[in-house]
């Protein structure tokens, strides 16, 4: 191990990694301004929903939004150029973790990744080459970084692969072909493409393929002789993904996040050819760590790599009930539709209402609330602190009855309508009130 610490690497892959994600982050920022969502996401709701523990998030008020966004794309070209490189990965880090924890709902696998790569870049020395803290002598200018800055790297794309893959050996997705024998069809429309989609089988055909690809991916990328070849099918299955299903920057999160197996040398031939190779000061200068960092980044992957199994440690399908669903790298899993009716009953003095849901949700809200437990809680106790504080309720008890559909099965419900939802508390303790279904 102590060998290990000592081994150096060329930094280009770490500096290649450093300029992609920066100016993929602040593209990504900028169409959030551009297309709106500012005002669907964060505007429109008068209700957010959080992760647990985070409950503390409050939301600063619409005025601070695009000041905010305009703070994450700056500090995000910061990190793309490398100028005052630490002070802006710890802006776009806090910025972007803000606006992620304030609704839950619009939590995606991809958004994690960035918030995981950002925290990595606050602590790695991606600065000390072709980057203008290096040029003008901001930091002293390094060729050379421990191998394990590039590695933590490495290891964490291998684990949201693998962990992918796994989650993919189960009977809807390898016997059933589904989700995508339901997705598929719906894009028949596109040129030469489309006949294959039609095709019987074709689904799980594609699901074959996308869990072995997960599995063997990353250890392709890893040996030198299969890593051109590997990394050619890195690029065709993320084009193919964004070309087929709406899931954002992803792809090319991934596509550009996975060049950096590629050897030192492989991107210093790139930065020579643009005469961007030189790192200002000492070249031969090497970043030196302290132990205990090194060991947080040990544990941090260590809980990467176990997280995406806690949900063995819960009762029933982990697509049904969703515990230890987030956070565990399950892509495009599952087709899920759910329906959700809330009743509020004030026991002192038996007045009742029925919710229309979209008097306090937006329909996107709607319908992730609708298939997940926690969030049919969060609302719950929300619509009682409303008809108390409204309307006078003085004992209120909110019931609600919820019927979810997964990956086409008939719907069934999620747990009793006669269920007093504010007797229930949301912890990480096995929800024993929901109704477990069978596969």
């Amino acid at each position: 191990m102590g060998n290990y610490l000592k081994k150096k690497s060329l930094i280009y892959p770490l500096v290649t990694f450093r300029i992609l994600f920066g100016g993929l982050m602040a593209y990504s920022a900028w169409r959030f301004v551009d297309n709106g969502w500012i005002e669907k996401l964060f505007f429109e709701p008068d209700f957010f929903f959080k992760y647990y523990g985070f409950h503390w998030v409050s939301y600063m008020g619409d005025a601070w939004m695009y000041p905010l966004y305009g703070i994450m794309i700056a500090s995000a070209i910061g990190i793309a150029i490398g100028f005052f490189y630490r002070l802006n990965t710890i802006l776009f880090f806090l910025t972007f973790s803000y606006t992620e924890l304030l609704d839950a709902t619009n939590y995606l696998n991809h958004h994690y990744l960035v918030g995981i790569f950002a925290l990595f870049l606050i602590f790695l020395p991606a600065h000390r080459a072709v980057s203008l803290d290096s040029r003008f002598g901001l930091v002293k200018g390094s060729e050379t970084v421990p191998s394990w800055c590039i590695d933590v790297i490495k290891i964490q794309i291998i684990i949201v692969y693998t962990c992918a893959g796994i989650a993919k050996l189960n009977s809807d997705w390898l016997i059933h072909g589904m989700p995508l024998s339901i997705w598929l069809p719906e894009h028949t429309d596109i040129p030469i493409l489309g006949y294959f989609f039609s095709l019987s089988g074709m689904g799980l055909f594609m699901s074959w393929a996308g869990a072995l690809y997960d599995l063997s991916i990353g250890y392709l990328l890893l040996w030198r002789p299969t890593r051109l070849i590997a990394y050619s099918l890195v690029v065709i299955f993320h084009l193919l993904t964004y070309l087929l299903f709406n899931i954002g920057l992803f792809p090319f999160i991934m596509i550009t996040s996975n060049m950096i197996f590629f050897s030192g040398k492989w991107h210093k031939r790139f930065y020579s050819w643009l005469s961007l190779d030189s790192a200002s000061g000492s070249r031969h200068f090497v970043p030196r760590f302290s132990r205990p960092l090194i060991g947080a980044f040990v544990v941090f992957l260590f809980i990467q790599a176990i997280l995406p199994f806690r949900h063995h440690l819960y009762e029933g399908d982990v697509l049904w009930t969703e515990e230890g669903y987030r956070f565990s790298w399950r892509v495009m899993l599952v087709e899920k539709v759910g329906l959700t009716t809330f009743y509020v009953k004030d026991r002192a003095t038996g007045r009742s209402s029925e919710i229309l849901n979209c008097d306090y949700l937006t329909t996107f809200q709607e319908k992730q609330m609708s298939i997940q437990p926690d969030f049919i809680l969060q609302f719950a106790e929300y619509l009682s602190e409303h008809y108390v504080k409204e309307y006078g309720f003085v004992d209120p008890v909110v019931t609600a009855d919820a019927h979810v559909a997964l990956n086409t099965r008939t719907s069934k419900r999620l747990f009793s309508p006669e269920q007093d939802l504010l007797s229930l508390e949301d912890d990480f303790k096995h929800k024993d009130w929901i109704i477990l279904a069978e596969r």
